[in-house]
């Protein structure tokens, strides 16, 4: 006989996994994106749970679903064990001294401000091996833990950490050919726009900010999901981009773009260069974040 009995028998991981997610999301189709699965899969695995449960979890309205005061009991216990397993698993990859140096970042920061950098990163460290990747928002520590995460954030979300002291600003860019047809303001009406899809009431800010004249329409001309598609638009003389300084600094410096106007708009995010709190056991992690800082 066993000293001690075994543990209750339990459901599937994975339907268990796409029930908390459900309820935190309150969505099976954002459940369905966070799990990188089908809102179909997520809904057959609630099926499930609820069938080994013997009762619903979830009422299901015409405008969607909503969790049952049961599931919105078990849930905070349900995140902090799937947090408290997500980071055991963490722990046993971080025991692997020759693992990867992970960061996450904003995609176009991943493209046009990191990369440049990474060659010089490794001369400083030769024996670095470092893992990206490119997110849209910053990862949540306690489910996505990487060793350091870059964004724009603004002044009040910016946690502890390191983060470049100037604002970022922004201001019209396009290729040389383009500029020199763009002598005041005005001139901008006779151009096409160019917008990146996120940023896009960038131009409307700016125009605001300099002081433009109305018969420039902001909101005209295409808008691309990525910013380095955009950038590449401008740099193929396509139109003219609204271009983030951190982003654009380097094709400024080797004329590739000009800014046909010196003003600048400051923004209100930042740069922003923040390491693990989360006990990543890599000693690296404020140095090099440090480092990045500085070639900002």
């Amino acid at each position: 006989m066993p000293v001690k009995p075994p543990r209750p028998r339990l459901p599937s991981l994975n339907a268990l996994r796409a029930f908390e997610a459900a309820v935190r999301c309150e969505s099976f189709v954002k459940a369905a994106e966070e799990l990188g699965v089908t809102a179909g899969a997520v809904t057959q695995q609630i099926r499930q749970l609820e069938a080994w449960l013997g009762f619903p979890l979830f009422r299901r309205l015409a405008q969607g679903v909503l969790p049952t005061e049961a599931a919105l009991a078990a849930l905070p216990r349900l995140t902090r064990g799937f947090d408290t397993l997500a980071q055991a698993v963490q722990g046993l990859r971080d025991s692997d001294a020759g693992r990867a140096f992970s960061i996450a970042a904003l995609s176009c920061i991943a493209q046009l401000w990191l990369s440049p950098r990474l060659a010089a990163l490794q001369n400083s460290w030769p024996q670095l091996q470092v893992s990206i990747s490119a997110m849209e928002q910053p990862p949540d520590p306690r489910r996505e833990p990487h060793d350091l995460a870059i964004f724009y954030r603004e002044p009040g979300t910016i946690p502890s950490g390191v983060c470049v002291p100037e604002p970022d600003t922004i201001l019209p860019v396009c290729s040389p050919a383009v500029a020199s047809s763009i002598r005041q303001l005005r001139d901008l009406a006779g151009h096409t726009l160019l917008h990146d899809a996120v940023w896009r009431g960038d131009w409307a800010r700016w125009i605001a900010f300099a002081g433009g004249p109305a018969e420039i329409d902001a909101g005209c001309g295409p808008s691309f999901s990525l910013y380095s598609l955009a950038l590449d638009a401008a740099l193929s003389g396509s139109g003219v981009l609204m271009g983030r300084s951190s982003l654009i600094a380097g094709h400024l410096r080797d004329r590739r773009l000009v800014a046909p106007f010196a003003t600048a708009m400051p923004l209100r995010e930042r740069l922003t260069f923040v390491a693990s709190a989360q006990g990543r056991a890599d000693s690296r992690q404020a140095e090099i974040a440090a480092w990045l800082a500085a070639s900002a």
